[in-house]
């Protein structure tokens, strides 16, 4: 179990990690994206509900 430790120690050091406006830039991606989708799919299901209450209403 040390070892395996050690090893991951060893491969955390080798990892490239972004520097603050990459991370920022990503975040941004990472928000935005799931804000379009969030929206997306509350516009479906909006669309949905309303063809769904028109039809059986």
């Amino acid at each position: 179990m040390f070892k395996f430790f050690k090893n991951v120690s060893k491969e955390m050091k080798k990892v490239s990690w972004p520097k603050g406006k990459e991370l920022r830039n990503y975040t941004v991606i990472v928000i935005s994206t799931v804000v379009f989708v969030a929206l997306f799919f509350m516009v479906v299901d909006m669309g949905i509900s309303f063809i769904l209450n028109s039809f059986f209403e």
